[in-house]
Formats: structure tokens, C-alpha cells, sequence
């Protein structure tokens, strides 16, 4: 599974980028806000950290708007995938971009019919948001393995399943095992993986053994 963190602050992408574990960007115009900078500024800046594909999401609501918008941040860097929403301009954006080769992130996806028609549309990434299903009393998680099944009995179908709207690392494992191709993860859940009380137990008793030891590595 790839990791893509979902974030638009540069100092947790250059963070996460230093363990090589990072295999791509998220952002939308929520989390750019956020940062209090300028759009393309900051896309431009995590192409320049990250060399996999880093999702830049188009405001425009029209075909037309979207695919004007997609072409300028496409210039950006080669290493650019156009977000657009599951709506049928956002289709007819994506059948446009994908067909020059540009990547394309379909985004607010909440059926396994929109998955399909996605694909059919040529995306390569689809992105589910399972967080936001649960919220509303659904499973999140049965959508993924919907689409999952859905697309692994079409072999033509490139489309990755891009798990977004993480909230915690069940959602990470769930779609591990589920055989989704990406998880797209909040900096402060990607960092919850790594612990386990027992690591931290068993790390605190070999400090104290080499301290009662006296001994040194160095």
C-alpha cells in the first residue's frame, strides 16, 4: 500500500518525506487555506519534496472552469494529479486530462457506482471517504471493499483506490487488507502507527539493562 499524507503544511510533509515512507500528497483548498499561503506557492513547493503525485483539487464547478484551472496547475509539475469531483463535469474533466496522460484524483466518492463511473472515465485515482460515511452512521469501510471487489473483475481497470477521510489506523489496516492501492492519512494518524505500548515497555527495559550494565556501545 502506498502512503500519501493529506496535509498542505510543508514542515509535515518534509518531516514524513525524511522517513521515506511517503509516496505522495493530498492537499485541497480547505487545507491550503489553512496554511495562510498562497495556492500555487504551496504546490509548487511540495512537488519540489515529494516526487510522487501530489493532488492539487480545481474550484471551478463547470467543465469548462475545471479544465482551465486543471491545465495551470498542471504547469506547476510534472508530478501533479488534477482533483476534480465525482459530478459529470468533473467526468468529462477527467476524460480530458487523462487522455493527455495527466493524472487525475476523482474525489468525494461515497458509492461503488460512482467508483465505476470513474474508472470508466479513466481516473487514476479514485478517493472514498470512509470518515465521512461513518460520521453519517454507514460503514465506510464497506464501501472500500466494494469498490475493491468491484475493480479486481475488470483487469482493464487501472483506476488505484485512494482511501481518504482517514480517521484512525483501523481505517489504514481495514484497507490494507482490503487490497486498496493508497491511503491518503492526517500527519497526526500516519505518526499513531508507529506505536504500541509493549515497543515502548520493551525499549524503556533494554535502557535500563545497558544502564545497570555500565556498559557503552560508543
Amino acid at each position: 500500500m502506498k502512503f500519501f499524507v493529506d496535509t498542505a503544511e510543508i514542515k509535515d510533509i518534509k518531516d514524513l518525506a525524511a522517513t521515506g515512507m511517503l509516496d505522495g500528497v493530498t492537499t485541497n483548498p480547505t487545507l491550503i487555506a489553512k496554511s495562510g499561503r498562497d495556492f500555487v506557492e504551496v504546490i509548487k513547493e511540495i512537488c519540489s519534496i515529494v516526487d510522487g503525485p501530489v493532488s492539487a483539487e480545481v474550484t471551478a464547478l463547470d467543465t469548462e472552469g475545471m479544465i482551465a484551472e486543471g491545465e495551470k496547475l498542471a504547469k506547476i509539475a510534472e508530478n501533479i494529479a488534477i482533483k476534480v469531483p465525482l459530478t459529470w463535469d468533473g467526468l468529462k474533466a477527467c476524460k480530458h486530462f487523462t487522455s493527455k496522460g495527466t493524472m487525475v484524483n476523482v474525489t468525494l466518492c461515497f458509492s461503488a457506482a460512482q467508483a465505476l463511473l470513474a474508472a470508466k472515465a479513466g481516473a487514476t485515482f479514485i478517493s472514498p471517504f470512509v470518515g465521512r460515511l461513518d460520521d453519517i452512521g454507514q460503514n465506510g469501510m464497506d464501501l472500500i471493499a466494494d469498490i475493491c471487489q468491484i475493480y479486481s473483475m475488470y483487469p482493464n481497470i487501472e483506476t488505484e483506490v485512494l482511501v481518504a477521510s482517514i480517521r484512525n489506523p483501523n481505517h489504514i489496516i481495514d484497507a490494507a487488507k482490503m487490497g486498496a492501492h493508497v491511503a491518503t492519512i492526517p500527519p497526526s494518524v500516519l505518526r499513531q502507527l508507529i506505536h504500541h505500548p509493549l515497543t515502548d515497555k520493551g525499549l524503556a527495559a533494554f535502557v535500563e539493562d545497558i544502564k545497570k550494565s555500565g556498559q557503552k556501545v560508543a
